[in-house]
């Protein structure tokens, strides 16, 4: 599925579309339409752990959200060998409204309980 970035990506403001390709029930590949080389590992951070933040008013209307619409939310992750050494960003979520093909990457402000490079191994089963 591909979205618009309607705001852009911390240090890549030249990805403006970019596509979704499920790895599997956790994981997704976040390939950018404008360069080939440049692609994400993202994470569902509700198979993880407890999340909830508040989407920014400015982005409700960016990504035109609604009660109705459908959101994913996932997370940037830094995959590293063995995969228990890789991290994932909770402070800077990204949000995709499958009802409008718009995305877009937010910072959680003042956040105590998220990291932005926390380990995986910390919430794998042991």
């Amino acid at each position: 599925m591909k979205f618009e970035m309607s705001v852009p990506l911390l240090g890549f403001d030249e990805i403006k579309e970019v596509e979704l390709h499920k790895v599997d029930d956790i994981f997704m590949k976040m390939q950018s339409l404008q360069d080939e080389n440049t692609s994400f590992t993202l994470i569902n951070p509700y198979a993880l752990r407890d999340y909830d933040f508040e989407v920014p008013q400015n982005v409700h209307k960016l990504l035109e959200i609604t009660a109705e619409s459908n959101l994913l939310i996932f997370n940037i992750v830094i995959i590293q060998k063995p995969i228990e050494n890789s991290y994932i960003n909770f402070v800077a979520p990204l949000i995709f409204n499958t009802d409008t093909n718009k995305a877009a990457q937010i910072i959680i402000q003042e956040s105590t309980e998220y990291g932005v490079a926390e380990k995986i191994s910390d919430y794998l089963k042991k």
